[in-house]
């Protein structure tokens, strides 16, 4: 499946903002790759995952899909990934929110 942003009840999207020191960016994105490729892709209910770096270099954002909020769930308790979270606290800040697009617009 290829990443898209379409209005469906189909596919759940959690977002995540992490703030980060401009000079731990790449090894926050290095980090975060890796747990994607090693851990969240084979995960039950992920569907793809995609970052974004500001520019600014203090913060990324991570898109990711998943079948459903159960699997979302499932992935934040899942002793896998328990195990980098505190990785990722040491590099920066975060917040999260899972839901579904409700609008999208487009040429």
């Amino acid at each position: 499946m290829n990443t898209t942003i379409e209005v469906t009840k189909t596919v759940t999207t959690l977002i995540n903002i992490l703030t980060v020191e401009p000079e731990s960016q790449q090894k926050l994105i290095k980090l975060l790759r890796d747990n994607t490729e090693t851990v969240v892709s084979r995960l039950d209910g992920w569907l793809s995952t995609s970052f974004i770096a500001a520019a600014d270099q203090r913060h990324v954002v991570i898109y990711s899909q998943w079948r459903d909020l159960a699997s979302v769930e499932a992935m934040q308790t899942n002793p896998d990934m328990a195990a980098y979270f505190p990785r990722i606290a040491a590099l920066a800040a975060f917040d999260s929110l899972a839901g579904e697009v409700v609008y999208n617009h487009h040429a």
